[in-house]
């Protein structure tokens, strides 16, 4: 009895030797199979997919193409999402250098989707846009602390949202008298991260993943110290993976943060530059003298003149104005330490998309074509001047929006910037999308640009041309 009795500690000994190593579960099961599918946070993540993950695809499968193929790749990331937050709770924190590597999966699909929207603009291009950054909300899993550089995770989820929402918006926009597949697709994948993606956050990390104490080293993770005489690089921050962080809104996925040091370049260093222009003077100089090619070159293709055009800018000046600068082709640009005090001056963008996260006192946009500016706040006014081709949209209130000598301008208002007033003088094609109802539909109003006076009673009248059918 006693001999048996031993043997059945000795064995118990043996299995909580194996559990504390975190091998095996208690009932003998690998802890994968038993403990972390079972988890609550886990199932509640495949309820995520069944419920909102569905009728995103489902909305795609009617409209096929480019479509379809990118919702596969979005619905692919939040699987291959599933599965890091199952190895996440099987493997012990790793460092910086080590987080990239485990989270590479991850990134290796976001840069599919990146791939999609380079090279030929697609006819689907919004749709693309829309699906591509709002994959940067499930950066999320990289937050390690308040000094990791990240917005808190649920923070982080809203704030990417907000970018895709304004190619998401345009789809809303282009079909919701065409083609409703196209708007129930771009209500489907609003509703995949606002509510889906965010309750989850809420509900099971608020503070971000909880790695396993005891667990596995992460796969990728050097164990090895460097040698003696060798200073160990710096490691990246997780954030720098999918790039939607408000510290470092260019480096967005790879292929995106890559394109953006090349712009970054193309601002800043003489051989890009003269990429641009050397194709029109060589021509100009077989021709004509150099200085006539100058003055030239400058009035029909300003944006092609460094002199002229001057480097791009994305800075706080003396603590009071930002100035956003000479952009091109930039479709990330984000403010986010800003306060009511502090004005915001866009002059010379082109092609670029810019969002101001918090409240400012004014917002001027100068000499801007095809920008769009994304605000939440403005205590002031925002002004549009000189500008072609913009679209603004405003997420909080803002009292007063003037728009001054624009050819084509859409402001999107939100229900707490209903009131504002809105001044337009010089301007033309001026359309105003107000919220319709709960289902996020837009109502578009366009502002009239010609007018009849009439001399009535010793004075002129002026009221708006009606036409027929109107």
């Amino acid at each position: 009895m006693e001999a048996k009795l031993i043997e059945r500690l000795e064995a118990a000994v043996a299995r909580l030797e194996i559990v504390s190593a975190g091998g095996i579960s208690a009932r003998g099961l690998p802890d994968s199979a038993v403990e972390v599918s079972s988890d609550p946070s886990i199932l509640a993540f495949d309820d995520l997919n069944a419920e909102y993950g569905a009728k995103v695809s489902a909305a795609a499968e009617k409209i096929g193409g480019q479509v379809l193929d990118v919702t596969k790749l979005v619905l692919e990331a939040f699987s291959v999402q599933k599965k890091l937050l199952i190895e996440i709770k099987q493997t012990q924190k790793p460092d910086m250098a080590g987080l990239v590597e485990f989270l590479k999966p991850l990134n290796e699909v976001i840069s599919k989707v990146n791939a999609m929207t380079e090279g030929r603009r697609s006819d689907f291009f919004n749709h693309l846009k829309s699906a591509g950054d709002s994959l940067s909300a499930l950066a999320w899993i990289a937050y390690t602390g308040k000094d990791c550089g990240m917005s808190m995770p649920i923070a982080h989820v809203e704030e990417s949202w907000q970018m895709a929402e304004f190619y998401n918006n345009k789809v809303l926009v282009e079909y919701r008298n065409k083609d409703q597949n196209h708007v129930e697709w771009a209500k489907a994948l609003k509703e995949l991260y606002l509510p889906g993606l965010r309750e989850y956050v809420k509900n099971h990390y608020p503070l971000g993943p909880v790695w396993s104490a005891s667990g596995k080293k992460a796969s990728g993770a050097s164990p090895k110290a460097p040698p003696p005489g060798a200073p160990a690089p710096p490691p990246p921050p997780p954030a720098s993976l999918f790039g939607s962080e408000p510290s470092q809104p260019s480096s967005s996925q790879p292929k995106q943060g890559m394109s953006a040091v090349f712009q970054e370049i193309s601002g800043g260093n003489v051989s890009a530059g003269l990429k641009k222009v050397t194709a029109d003077m060589k021509t100009k100089n077989r021709t004509d003298r150099t200085g006539v090619v100058s003055a030239s070159e400058k009035e029909t293709h300003s944006s092609s003149s460094f002199s002229k055009v001057g480097p791009p800018k994305l800075e706080l000046q003396m603590g009071r104005k930002w100035a956003v600068e000479n952009q091109i082709g930039r479709k990330n640009l984000v403010i986010d330490d800003c306060d009511a005090k502090q004005s915001v001056y866009i002059y010379g963008c082109k092609d670029s998309v810019l969002q101001i996260q918090g409240k400012v006192n004014n917002i001027t946009i100068d000499k801007c074509t095809k920008m769009g500016v994304v605000f939440k706040d403005v205590v002031a006014a925002c002004e549009v001047v000189n500008c072609n081709g913009v679209e603004v949209q405003c997420q909080g209130s803002a009292p007063t929006i003037s728009v001054d000598n624009t050819s084509g301008c859409q402001l999107y208002l939100s229900k707490d910037s209903l009131g504002a007033s809105i001044t337009t003088a010089k301007s033309s094609e001026i359309n105003v999308l107000i919220p319709t109802g709960p289902d996020g539909d837009w109502g578009e109003h366009s502002l009239p640009q010609q007018y009849i006076h009439v001399f009535k009673d010793g004075q002129f009248e002026t009221t708006p041309v009606s036409h027929s059918g109107a």
